[in-house]
């Protein structure tokens, strides 16, 4: 485990104070772990920008009725078996499905197996989540 260090930070009354409500809303124990997320947050949004390898997930939303959709689905993910690690399929109800799929990778081919996701007939909802590895946090 890594040492913590202390940092001090000059901050404008008024943004203290709608951060020290962010703080509360979100349930945050002390500013420091939230100070600590949102530089997460950043890192991974610079892991993405940089091509560096991350990992993530799709989660799509589809009417399982739709004709060929799911084997469409099912090849499109094929196509990109080197970036799925994973992937999960819930019924939602009689007609809707939830598939969540873990992507790890470079980030264009992740955004661009998202984008073959969405973009296909019968989809209702396809959303990437970004994450990291963590070997740079």
């Amino acid at each position: 485990m890594s040492k913590l260090t202390r940092l001090s930070v000059s901050l404008d009354e008024n943004l203290l104070k709608e951060f020290d409500d962010l703080v509360e809303r979100e349930g945050y124990p002390t500013r420091s772990k939230a100070v600590a997320d949102l530089i997460r947050e950043s890192l991974i949004s610079e892991e993405w920008a940089h091509g560096k390898d991350v990992a993530g997930a799709i989660m799509m939303v589809f009417d399982h009725h739709k004709r060929q959709l799911v084997g469409h689905l099912v090849d499109v993910q094929h196509d990109y078996h080197d970036l799925i690690a994973a992937s999960q399929h819930i019924h939602l109800d009689h007609d809707n499905c939830l598939e969540v799929v873990v992507v790890r990778g470079k980030p264009a081919r992740v955004q661009e197996l998202h984008r073959k996701l969405k973009g296909t007939k019968g989809v209702k909802y396809a959303g990437l989540t970004m994450a990291s590895t963590g070997k740079h946090l």
